[in-house]
């Protein structure tokens, strides 16, 4: 803390801290550490923009740069933009934080009737409504077959994990809620809504509001990631389904004028207002307490003595002062956009390799703009943390290899496990038999089919064709005394894989033939 402030009151530190020679220096540095292909970055403080512009490249093995206004998919830093609508519509009189969803969207139900009647529009955006962590992903993830008004009816079949505002669970599938109750309130939809009323208002001309925008279109940054162990092009997000969780594009330039405008309590830049004052303080209002305590020694600055979820930010302590922050991700892209109001300082990092280069940056980045003396290493602390979640993830594969017992045989003959199961939120899996051979399909996700190789016992390994998933699932199927199969169970078969492939959540049972 002593640090902190005697470099506040260092005047050639701050100075050197805002130098773009300096950033340019932390940003390559970053890049060649982690492996990168570009970057947009956007440095602001006191009303200025010091920093808005791109590194690196668009595309491995290319050579158009990334440019200040070249879009990347925001994820879930888009939340904030959907709480903002919101308060919009607060201040206009047509919705109330603190009133129930049912009054304005009747059709509305969770699992628990009492959780339906008194679940806010306040708690479908703070992560509390009992559900468990990424429950009901794989409605929209990777992309179905099902729309915005189907996902939301089928939340009232997702049983919750913990009673209701007695924990924290990150979600996406409650902002989609949001997108409807924007939707049915405005008679605009969440995607002409935040364009009209918030992206041109604040000035962000280049950015968009639909998964879909990140293909095909000029100047967007496209996705990477490591595929068995190769860093390669993957495919982007373009289901739209979820846009009020993710669906921002943008780029350094536009992630500025945003910072500016949150900077000042959502003034505009010609004076006028985005939201009033007062709905940006509703906004960055902790409400869902999250984890306190020290950070792994590679980063201990980021040891933290009060954190809270607040409207789509997360705010802590960093450095002695109140920081809203946020990070989003998707295949191919990640994100890290961050404030301070107090030293009127913000910082955001968009990515599209994912490494952890982009909290690093982040980091890093606000530790330059704040002028700490001396700056913690967050790029050598991040790297050292891959290292050792490398070794983790290694070392956990190799037990669950060992523990295999590679000899075992099925219960059953093959053709036996064949058959329509059902999930009461999801819907139908069907396993089928050919040529000797099983194969799993996802219903209602068609990127989500492949061959199951048998695992152990009455466990079968499904290898989705679609590798750039990397997701494949454990399936373990559940016998009756009769030997007919009772309940088939999945899981995710890889210690990394995203939680947002919720496998673990359903229960599949044998679907009655009609």
């Amino acid at each position: 803390m002593r640090r902190f402030v005697l470099a506040l009151l260092c005047a050639p530190a701050l100075a050197a801290a805002q130098s773009p020679a300096a950033i340019d220096s932390i940003v390559e540095r970053a890049l060649k550490t982690f492996g990168n292909q570009g970057a947009a970055i956007a440095v602001v403080k006191d009303g200025k923009v010091i920093v808005a512009r791109g590194y690196g490249i668009k595309t491995l093995g290319a050579p158009d740069p990334v440019g200040p206004d070249t879009r990347f998919g925001i994820a879930s830093n888009t939340k904030a933009f959907t709480a903002t609508a919101l308060g919009i519509l607060v201040e206009e009189g047509k919705v109330q934080w603190d009133a129930p969803v049912i009054r304005y969207l009747p059709e509305f139900a969770m699992y628990d009737p009492f959780v339906t009647r008194e679940i806010t529009i306040r708690d479908l955006l703070v992560h509390r409504s009992g559900l468990g962590l990424g429950a009901g992903d794989l409605l929209w993830w990777p992309a179905s077959t099902y729309d915005r008004k189907e996902i939301m009816r089928r939340l009232r079949f997702i049983k919750p994990a913990a009673s209701f505002r007695t924990a924290y669970a990150y979600d996406n599938v409650l902002y989609l809620v949001a997108g409807e109750v924007i939707e049915r309130l405005s008679g605009r939809t969440w995607e002409q809504f935040i364009q009209e009323r918030i992206l041109t208002r604040v000035g962000m001309t280049a950015s968009t509001v639909r998964h879909s925008d990140a293909a095909g279109q000029a100047d967007v940054a496209t996705t990477h990631a490591e595929v068995d162990g190769k860093l390669q092009v993957i495919a982007p997000m373009t289901s739209d389904n979820t846009n009020p969780a993710g669906g921002i594009n943008a780029g350094a330039r536009d992630i500025a004028k945003w910072l500016l405008v949150q900077l000042d309590s959502g003034k505009l830049a010609d004076g006028s207002r985005l939201v009033s004052a007062r709905t940006a303080r509703e906004i960055w209002t902790g409400v869902t307490p999250m984890g306190t305590g020290p950070a792994a020694a590679d980063i201990a600055p980021l040891a933290k003595q009060f954190n809270l979820y607040a409207l789509g930010f997360q705010t802590n302590d960093f450095r002695g002062r109140k920081l809203l922050w946020h990070t989003g991700g998707l295949p191919g892209y990640l994100s890290f956009v961050s404030f301070i109001p107090e030293a009127r300082v913000g910082v955001a990092v968009l990515t599209n390799t994912e490494t952890p280069m982009f909290s690093a940056l982040g980091w890093s980045l606000l530790d330059y703009a704040l002028g700490t003396k001396p700056p913690w290493d967050f790029v050598g602390g991040y790297a050292a943390l891959a290292q050792k979640q490398k070794q983790a993830v290694g070392a956990a594969r190799t037990a669950t290899a060992t523990a295999r017992d590679s000899l075992s045989k099925p219960s059953l003959a093959l053709a036996k496990y064949a058959g329509t199961y059902e999930d009461a939120w999801y819907g139908d899996v069907t396993v089928t038999f050919a040529n000797g051979t099983l194969r799993m399909a996802l219903g209602h996700t068609p990127q989500l089919q492949g061959e199951m190789v048998h695992w152990q016992h009455d466990t079968f390994l499904a290898r989705w064709d679609d590798r750039e998933m990397r997701a494949d699932a454990l399936v373990t199927f559940q016998l009756n005394a009769d030997g007919s199969i009772d309940q088939v169970k999945l899981r995710a078969a890889d210690p990394d894989t995203d939680f947002s492939f919720d496998f673990q959540d359903l229960l599949l049972k044998p679907k009655p033939k009609r």
